[in-house]
């Protein structure tokens, strides 16, 4: 039986924010759609060869009740955090951070000019998990998986399993998948994706068909959740994309800032145990 391709069911465009302490970012993936794409809550983008644009960085502040995942393409950033964590990410690098009940940290560039892009992703804990240990890990380019196919497309494995291979992390829970894909110019490649899993793409160079819709540079395609994978055709000059999949939670969501818990009560906690120094 011949494969079904997932269709586009919505192309989003992202919107210009300023966070931190005034790093200049393309927000493309927000509150309007984690329902739809449980576990993800957020996608951010930062590209700025602008040092007004970055150098404040992010100083101090809090998370609970999720996980963020930094990938960095070009620069250098500083994380600390009051477990007792530091860690410099550079290019090709994740960190991955598990808020749990409660962290504090920092993430300051340690450039003063050049280009400085790369990616914030945050995945939600079950409820279960919410109140866990914090932890982090700091994960090197060299050890993310990374290949040619037989066509000449480069693939990096950041997380979750794909092609016989294994990423850097691993969530039984959500399962997540998240690599990040450089297609040459003129091809076509088919990308498997696990039945029932949210998905989306994010395309931040290039030109690129998914399936019968064509996907503009820094655009995020949601994918429907019928067929066994995505189709994607390339357009005439080198394209990359991030792809992301995961098992949903099906469970409430509640938002406030930098805390994401299941009710507005365990929210109204979160910030009173950060008020009172409790993380």
């Amino acid at each position: 039986m011949p494969a079904l391709s997932r269709k586009v069911e919505q192309l989003v465009n992202g919107r210009e924010v300023s966070d931190g302490a005034g790093v200049r970012l393309q927000r493309v993936l927000s509150q309007s759609l984690q329902r739809r794409l449980d576990p993800f809550l957020m996608l951010d983008e930062f590209r700025s060869d602008n040092p007004d644009d970055y150098i404040a960085g992010f100083p101090s502040h809090p998370h609970r009740g999720f996980e963020t995942v930094t990938y960095m393409l070009d620069g250098r950033m500083r994380h600390r955090d009051n477990a007792g964590n530091e860690g410099l990410l550079g290019p090709g690098g994740m960190q991955w951070m598990t808020a749990g009940r409660g962290i504090v940290h920092s993430e300051i560039p340690e450039q003063q000019d050049g280009l400085m892009h790369g990616f914030q992703l945050w995945i939600n804990l079950p409820a279960a998990d919410k109140m866990a240990a914090p932890s982090y890990r700091d994960i090197p380019a060299a050890d993310i998986p990374q290949w040619q196919d037989a066509d000449g497309n480069t693939l990096k494995l950041l997380a979750g399993r794909f092609d016989g291979r294994q990423g850097a992390i691993e969530r039984p829970v959500t399962d997540p998948l998240y690599l990040d894909i450089a297609l040459r110019p003129g091809n076509r490649l088919w990308l498997p994706l696990p039945s029932g899993h949210h998905a989306f793409l994010y395309l931040y160079q290039g030109a690129v068909q998914a399936a019968d819709s064509v996907m503009g540079e820094r655009q995020l395609a949601v994918l429907d959740n019928d067929g066994d994978g995505v189709e994607l055709l390339n357009g005439s000059a080198e394209s990359r994309l991030l792809v992301l999949a995961a098992r949903p939670l099906n469970e409430p969501i509640a938002q406030w800032g930098p805390f994401v818990m299941n009710t507005r009560q365990e929210i109204e906690q979160a910030m009173e145990d950060y008020s009172e120094g409790r993380f």
